[in-house]
């Protein structure tokens, strides 16, 4: 993307809203312009009327002018910043409540082909490179550009000839800007690259941190954690490195500048072409406009940095997600809720030749319970997640009462489907509102009774706040059978017809099993249920079983014809269910 095309890109969907505030931010730049003009220009009849004249009025006036030269300065600069800034933020909170719809919205495969403290680095990192290429640089340019053109006509008013010595000065910082921008654009993406390396690194801490306890790891995590902080700080360095990097040639700049025209003004003055006055209000002039110079110098690299943001950032917020939502799709019409896998094949795209599925064709019947079984890596957790669509298969078709389902509004698929997972996800909130996820408009009865059918209310009425208790970061606060019994409250409160279980009761010592089992027999009553699990209670009652190896299905029935015609299954029992 050029870099035109990004700021007409930002013009467009973020700082255009806020015109008016930028307007008046720019009519107080002008102010602030006029005022520092006025105060070099102030020091020609000071030292001609005061000094060399001696006028008697003037000394009461033209320092009064120049105190309200120097107010009118610093009040003017004060609004124009404090507006800029709430641009700033306002942009700020656009960009990142854009980023975070579209990592709502994103497809769970795209999600999944980064880890999230990239993520997590653009939405922090890149957006405040953002945000301060459109207030601090957009202020700059328009404050100091306007103060040196102001500082200019003072300086060709007092002296052309010295002027146009001056003026050399400018593109020398010119250049100057154009090759720091492009460094620093280049250093800022590796910045971004530093940060979402060290973001990536502490979720991993903050997860594994029990693991690192057991196999005492302290100590090389501690290694790793100051290489993280070492390669970000090496690359703030150079950031600060090359934003100073302007000083010292602004200063030989400035410094040679003076000298020259100090020695030039000493060749007028001897000469009577150049009066004192004239040259002390130039002198001021001059250096006066050393500091726009050298803002305006810098302003290049804010926005380089702001550029490489951009191309980070934005391709994130125009995600083209594959799987969608259509209003215009026909509605799911259940009957029994059947569903049938036809021909399906699937891969992760993040996955190079990996198939997962292979030509699945397996009949899920409405209102009854269907298990999958099959060693890790079978592909059953994948096949389950199709259903609802949280992946898209590469070919064939999946049917629930004969109809597509990529065919149908995803809201009224979604919204006939539950999941249990042995993955339980939970929000760091309530009890009662990581129930509540699953139905926003429940009444407190219903989400009550919920918590009975899933035994839940047992456990909950012996924490502290009782529904009201925050459970912690995915409920951390609670055991693994209280997560799994709360995730299921979770789905009898949303009362879906089709019923995913996948691993619901694994790793689970017998009589938490019993009353997980409990509430499962509760929820999945009259509902079409497909079941991940090793358990073989869970395995037993399923009206059929399928058995999934290496993608492919390799035999279906009930156990009992399994046990004779799959040695699949066989093998499978004796080594996962029958040792237990």
């Amino acid at each position: 993307m050029k870099n035109l095309d990004i700021l007409k890109r930002l013009f467009k969907d973020y700082t255009k809203y806020h015109l008016r505030k930028i307007l008046f931010a720019i009519i107080f730049s002008i102010l602030v312009a006029a005022s520092t003009s006025a105060t070099a220009w102030l020091l020609d009849p000071a030292i001609e009327k005061i000094f060399l004249e001696k006028d008697q009025t003037l000394i009461y006036i033209i320092p009064l002018l120049i105190i309200i030269a120097f107010s009118t300065k610093g009040i003017s600069l004060y609004l124009a910043k404090i507006l800029m800034i709430k641009v700033a933020e306002e942009v700020k909170k656009k960009l990142q409540l854009n980023m975070l719809s579209s990592f709502i919205k994103a497809d769970t495969e795209y999600i999944e082909n980064k880890h999230s403290g990239k993520y997590i680095s653009n939405l922090n990192f890149d957006v405040n490179q953002i945000t301060g290429m459109l207030s601090t640089s957009f202020l700059n340019f328009f404050k100091d550009g306007l103060t040196l053109v102001g500082l200019l006509i003072v300086m060709f008013t007092q002296n052309w000839k010295l002027s146009l010595i001056a003026l050399i000065m400018i593109p020398f910082a010119s250049i100057t800007a154009r090759r720091l921008g492009q460094r620093m654009s280049k250093v800022s993406t590796e910045a971004q690259e530093r940060s979402g390396d060290l973001n990536k690194y502490l979720i991993d801490l903050f997860k594994n941190h029990k693991i690192i306890k057991i196999f005492q790891r302290e100590e090389y995590e501690n290694l790793r954690s100051n290489e993280f902080v070492e390669k970000l700080k090496e690359k703030s360095i150079k950031i600060s490195t090359v934003l100073i990097r302007a000083t010292p040639i602004m200063e030989v700049l400035t410094g040679t500048m003076i000298a020259v025209l100090i020695f030039y003004s000493g060749k007028l003055i001897m000469t009577d072409q150049l009066s004192i006055n004239n040259f002390f209000s130039f002198l001021a002039a001059m250096m006066l406009a050393y500091q726009p110079v050298k803002s305006l110098a810098t302003i290049n690299v804010g926005v380089g940095q702001g550029m490489s943001a951009a191309r980070r950032i934005l391709p994130i917020i125009d995600i083209d997600n594959k799987i969608k939502n259509s209003e215009t799709c026909k509605n799911l019409k259940l009957e029994n809720g059947s569903i049938n896998f036809k021909n399906v094949t699937f891969n992760y795209e993040s996955k190079i030749n990996s198939t997962v599925l292979k030509n699945i064709n397996i009949n899920i019947k409405g209102g009854k319970t269907t298990a999958l079984v099959g060693h890790s890596g079978a592909g059953k957790s994948t096949l389950l997640n199709l259903i609802p669509r949280i992946y898209d298969i590469k070919n064939g078709e999946i049917e629930i009462d004969n109809q597509k389902i990529k065919d149908l509004n995803l809201k009224s698929l979604r919204k006939e489907i539950s999941i249990v997972d042995q993955n339980i996800t939970l929000f760091d909130d309530t009890v009662f509102n990581n129930i509540k996820y699953a139905k926003p408009d429940a009444s407190v009865e219903e989400i009550y009774k919920a918590a009975d059918l899933s035994m839940c209310s047992e456990f909950i009425e012996n924490l502290e706040h009782k529904f009201d208790t925050i459970i912690g970061e995915n409920g951390v606060r609670l055991s693994g059978g209280e997560k799994q019994r709360l995730s299921i409250a979770r789905a009898i409160l949303k009362k879906s017809s089709i019923i995913l279980l996948d691993e619901a009761t694994s790793s689970l010592d017998s009589e938490t099993e019993e009353k997980i089992q409990k509430a499962i027999e509760i929820l999945t009553k009259d509902k079409t249920t497909l079941v991940i699990a090793h358990r073989l209670s869970t395995i037993l009652n399923s009206d059929t079983i399928y058995v999934l190896d290496k993608g492919k299905v390799v035999g279906s029935g009930n156990h009992e014809n399994l046990m004779k015609e799959s040695e699949t299954y066989k093998n499978f029992y004796n080594r996962q269910i029958k040792t237990n």
